[in-house]
């Protein structure tokens, strides 16, 4: 798939009366629970063909790291508490896809940070990540995020980091540390101390990287 098009015809899909593209969840190996946050993207869909007018299939698709089929997804979300393992083959195969133009969010939904960083250490080793400025155009989309990345759930006191990998200029994965945007985009009631109002922050972060992920 080509995501350069997508990026062309984003407005022309708020027009299109059937579904165009899917979001995926990230299937990897190494025990741990990939399948995390099990209402959060198909809440996040919603919120994007609402108020980005993209046009999402309402439901959530599973891809697996090395499946070629994760080429049919412009947005894929990461998330977990455990550990993770790429194989040498899923290590190619993301790299082609996040250099090819697609896009990965990693959520850490506590516990995953020390697992994910290596491996996507192999994934690109030249890269490091880094943390985005408040002022990086992803937090300045459709909605405006002066202060850099919403905190949405309380760990240990620390504050939300939200780290990149840059190749070539372009975000090719983002991830969020010390945060839970996931957690936040799932059914109102699902964490009973989540307001409404965090609800709506972490959705509309959530429209920002949809929305960088499908023009940039």
């Amino acid at each position: 798939m080509g995501f350069g098009l997508l990026a062309l015809v984003f407005g022309f899909f708020a027009f299109s009366p059937a579904p165009t593209y899917r979001m995926a969840k990230l299937k990897y190996n190494g025990g741990g629970d990939w399948y995390a946050d099990r209402t959060a993207l198909p809440n996040l869909i919603a919120f994007c063909n609402t108020n980005l007018k993209t046009n999402f299939y309402p439901e959530e698709s599973i891809v697996e790291v090395g499946s070629k089929e994760i080429f049919n997804y412009p947005f894929i979300y990461m998330t977990g508490h455990g550990n993770v393992v790429f194989s040498d083959q899923e290590i190619k195969n993301l790299r082609q896809y996040l250099t090819g133009g697609g896009f990965l969010h990693i959520d850490d939904n506590y516990g995953l940070d020390k697992f994910i960083r290596p491996q996507m250490k192999k994934v690109f080793p030249e890269l490091s990540f880094v943390e985005l400025p408040a002022n990086h155009v992803l937090y300045n989309q459709k909605y405006k995020f002066a202060s850099g990345l919403p905190k949405i759930h309380e760990h240990d006191g620390k504050r939300p980091q939200g780290f990149a990998l840059i190749y070539k200029g372009r975000v090719v994965c983002y991830y969020t540390f010390e945060c839970d945007l996931g957690n936040g985009w799932e059914d109102f009631g699902t964490y009973p101390e989540d307001t409404q109002e965090t609800r709506t922050k972490a959705l509309k972060m959530g429209a920002n990287l949809v929305q960088y992920a499908l023009t940039q």
